[in-house]
């Protein structure tokens, strides 16, 4: 079972509204609104997809990660490489 398993049904939903954010921003090309307005709502759909990520990320730490370590061994040392990675691909977007 994942972390976020108990919360996957608020992740879809999030999910869904930053898809209605992206078809927005589509719908401001095909009519072809203002560069700023565009931008600005670019930047609310990044933010939106950021705060979905770390989210996440938390939960995968709370959940994945912590039962990893309790356990010990090469599989917590491999959870906590997994986590650390995610977090440098974070950083870096």
């Amino acid at each position: 079972m994942h972390g976020y398993s108990d919360t996957a049904e608020q992740h879809l939903k999030r999910l869904r509204r930053i898809e209605g954010q992206i078809r927005g921003l589509q719908r401001m090309v095909e009519e072809d609104k203002y560069c700023i307005d565009i931008l600005t709502q670019v930047s609310a759909a990044t933010s939106a997809l950021r705060s979905f990520s770390l989210q996440l990320l938390e939960q995968h730490l709370v959940h994945c990660v912590a039962e990893a370590t309790a356990k010990g061994g090469p599989e917590a040392q491999a959870k906590v490489k997994e986590a650390t990675d995610a977090i440098a691909r974070l950083v870096r977007s």
